[in-house]
């Protein structure tokens, strides 16, 4: 009697099992799922620009989009994007490299003593200096488009890099970040035992305070780097001098000039694979760079 109660037991704790193993099998499917349909959600429009770009600018029109045409066209699109106007889309992308770069690097810097000093320092108004911060977090960029632009018209900076690459250091979003990496990873007792050896504060952040936050900081340059690649609003409205554009300005140019009747109707396949280089930058430096901004992302949540 016991040896068959002890199997009826032993039964009815495999059959649970299995019942969850079979409801995790079948969340696990459901969450699958899910996750492929949104990668095909955002990975569609990328797909799209790629066949596009092997295309001539009668098959854009004249094909399915989402297939590719008869005629394989993207080595001579991309030689047309390169020579098109003596060349002037090269000058373009690397303006975009280096505002990005510039903007991308002082930003973080800023970013990372400002964060520090926040998490660190015992001053008056902190916690106010960092409620408005958070609170210029939720201010669109392209609100302050015209008071930027004013201002740099009145120190008359406009149509000038500076007029691109000072508003894009300032990045609140960045800021906040370094603060609450800085405040969650690195030690009072560090800090402390630096000052008693006689490091000063400059000498303490740029060799133990910059080389903690690094995965943090990764994080930063990123953001940082892809919303000054793709501000093309601030872009357009600072800079007139098509030798100071961006890449994204100067595809919008083309396009204009284009729909305006102004340029050959080729032009606008050179558009499409124009723009299809000009997002490779950011998928590398993402791919390059997404094992310490990983890390980045989740230092604040295991510390503390």
């Amino acid at each position: 009697m016991a040896t068959t109660s002890q199997t009826l037991e032993t039964s009815i704790a495999q059959a649970q099992r299995k019942t969850k193993r079979g409801r995790f099998n079948t969340s696990n499917v459901l969450i699958m799922a899910v996750l492929f349909v949104i990668s095909i959600y955002f990975l569609l429009p990328i797909y799209w620009l790629f066949i596009s770009s092997t295309k001539t600018s009668a098959d854009l029109f004249g094909t399915f989009g989402l297939w590719v045409a008869p005629t394989w066209n993207l080595w001579n699109n991309l030689y047309n994007v390169f020579t098109y106007q003596n060349g002037v889309y090269l000058l373009w992308l690397w303006n975009s490299f280096f505002y990005a770069i510039v903007s991308a690097t002082l930003g973080t810097l800023f970013s990372a003593m400002a964060g520090y000093a926040l998490a660190k320092f015992t001053f008056r108004g902190r916690d106010l200096i960092f409620s408005i911060i958070l609170g210029a977090i939720l201010v669109p960029a392209p609100a302050l488009v015209l008071p930027l632009y004013l201002l740099m018209s009145g120190l008359q900076l406009t149509n000038t890099i500076w007029a691109i690459i000072l508003p894009s250091i300032i990045s609140p979003f960045g800021v906040y970040l370094s603060r609450i990496y800085a405040a969650s990873s690195i030690p009072d007792a560090l800090l402390d035992a630096a000052r008693v050896d006689g490091a000063g504060e400059l000498r303490t952040f740029m060799t133990i305070v910059l080389r903690i936050l690094s995965p943090a900081l990764v994080t930063v340059f990123l953001f940082q780097f892809v919303a000054v690649w793709t501000n093309f609003f601030l872009q357009y409205v600072m800079v007139s001098d098509p030798n100071l554009y961006p890449v994204t300005v100067g595809l919008q140019v083309w396009n204009t000039s284009y729909t305006s009747g102004g340029a050959q109707q080729f032009v606008y396949s050179l558009i499409v694979t124009g723009s299809l280089i000009s997002v490779l930058p950011l998928i590398i430096g993402f791919l390059l760079l997404q094992r310490y901004w990983r890390n980045g992302l989740t230092l604040g949540s295991v510390v503390g």
